[in-house]
């Protein structure tokens, strides 16, 4: 018998386990990116990622807003299994309790370094609205399965304007505390509704909600007061998670990581740094575009310097669809041109319809993933599942709730993928890749202040997507057998 003795690096490199990055872009649609068909704005950097693995075609976030979308992709569970998983306020108590299993939990469980940098929205602290924001927050991101965090608190519209290392506001002078409250505003503070002259930088749009408190010259929602050394510039927001997620990289370029990296381009208010600025002819949103492709070049920059390219699998995606006007006055309507960001499908973020969860999906892993394009029907939620089996990992059926084994689907090697998808919004809708089924709702049909389609309706929707992917003819009428079918999915995921 002939024994052959592999060099040492080699054989490091063999059984070294494969780095994972999630880049989450945020309200980044289906039609806003280059390599989906775009030809207003070109993404190279998302292009080159693109070429280099699988993009998905009909990939769906589980909800078309950010928290239960967010929470689902983390946890593996359908977030309208609760009722406290909507749309979260900048004080929201953890959404992801400590009890409950997630993404992170089970990359530390197989000896990974895990990370989050970027935008949270899944709330901090015990209760809501009872954070001492001048002390350690807990729980926090340690207590379900970081370890290491550098987040906005929520979002960029909503206070506290700080970022928390770890479950600390950086930069916070203790002589000058910070108070929130989404309830009463603070004695000799002013408010966009109140001091609109001191809106210097952007003013909100009316009846949004974002004339609160006032941060770098721009109103909010919410209230506060206090930590003015702490307060984050708008136009450093980008740069700042960059920064941190690739010192995280730098940092464990030994060790296998996995790395939450969650943009805030292009959520409001958009502003861009103004080495974008002007930049796409297209005002902030399309700049905050260019902005997010560049976050990805540094990215793959910073793994291809390190050494650690061939072995990281990189998944980007976005959480919903998009939105043009969400609350600030920044053109993005009157210089959107032909720029269609939700591409050929109706509705947008907040929407029952195609384009509310219907999401760029890319999935990138030399080697390992079939380089193509993919018309596999694809869920975030199928993130655990598929991770699980990656690192070899078996999750009891509670851990894993909702999510499945997708691994050979998100290869780019299944041609099929799942079943079908359950998306929420207004209410829930079920696809199968073909055929799209919107349970009955009483909900509004249409918000003028997004000029966004809901999808809201109070009778069955059916929608033949291989020939209608507008979503224009509601054949509910003429196949109640299908209606049945979709209606019998729904509630057997009820039943779970």
């Amino acid at each position: 018998m002939t024994c052959v003795f592999l060099p040492v690096t080699l054989f490091a490199q063999q059984i070294k386990k494969p780095n994972v990055i999630v880049i989450m872009a945020d309200d980044i649609g289906y039609g806003d990116l280059s390599c989906y068909g775009e030809k207003a704005i070109h993404t190279p950097n998302v292009e080159k990622l693109a070429n280099q693995g699988v993009r998905f075609i009909d990939a769906h976030s589980v909800a078309a807003t950010s928290t239960p979308s967010r929470y689902s992709f983390l946890t593996g569970h359908y977030a309208w299994r609760r009722t406290d998983t909507g749309v979260a306020p900048g004080d929201a108590g953890m959404i992801i309790r400590p009890e409950q299993y997630t993404v992170a939990d089970l990359f530390k469980g197989a000896g990974y370094v895990t990370g989050a940098v970027g935008k949270w929205h899944l709330g901090m602290g015990d209760k809501t609205g009872e954070q001492d924001w001048n002390e350690l927050i807990t729980p926090g991101l340690k207590d379900i399965g970081f370890d290491y965090s550098y987040i906005m608190a929520a979002t960029g519209d909503r206070v506290p304007c700080v970022w928390v290392e770890n479950g600390s506001v950086v930069d916070l002078d203790s002589e000058d505390p910070i108070y929130v409250s989404y309830k009463t505003p603070f004695h000799g503070e002013p408010l966009g509704k109140t001091h609109p002259e001191l809106l210097t930088l952007m003013k909100p749009s009316p009846d949004h909600g974002h004339d609160q408190a006032i941060v770098n010259g721009i109103s909010r929602i919410g209230y506060m007061k206090g930590g003015k050394k702490a307060l984050w510039k708008d136009e450093n927001i980008n740069d700042s998670i960059v920064a941190h997620g690739l010192a995280f990289i730098e940092r464990n370029k030994e060790h296998p990581f996995f790395l939450y990296f969650a943009t805030n381009d292009v959520h409001v208010p958009r502003v861009p740094h103004p080495r974008f600025a002007g930049k796409s002819g297209m005002g902030a949103r399309g700049d905050a575009l260019i902005e997010f492709d560049w976050t990805v070049g540094q990215v793959m920059e910073t793994l291809e310097r390190l050494g650690l390219r061939e072995n990281t699998l990189i998944v980007l995606t976005s959480d919903n669809g998009p939105v043009v006007d969400d609350g600030y006055q920044d053109q993005a309507v009157e210089l959107l041109g032909e720029h269609r960001p939700w591409g050929a499908y109706r509705g947008g973020k907040y929407s029952s319809f195609e384009a509310g969860t219907r999401i760029p999906f890319i999935v990138s892993y030399p080697g390992k993933v079939k380089e193509g394009v993919s018309k596999a029907l694809v869920s975030q939620v199928d993130f655990l599942a598929s991770m699980s089996e990656l690192l070899g990992v078996s999750l009891t059926c509670d851990q894993k709730k909702d999510s499945q084994e997708q691994l050979s689907t998100w290869y780019g090697k299944d041609k099929k993928g799942r079943d079908y998808v359950v998306e929420q919004a207004g209410s829930l809708a079920v696809s199968d890749g073909e055929w799209k089924y919107i349970s009955p709702s009483d909900k509004k049909s249409y918000e003028k202040l997004t000029n966004t389609e809901l999808g809201n309706a109070p009778q069955d929707q059916l929608y033949f997507l291989k020939k209608d992917i507008g979503e224009k003819n509601n054949l509910a009428g003429r196949y109640p057998e299908k209606i049945k079918a979709f209606q019998r999915i729904l509630e057997l995921e009820k039943s779970k």
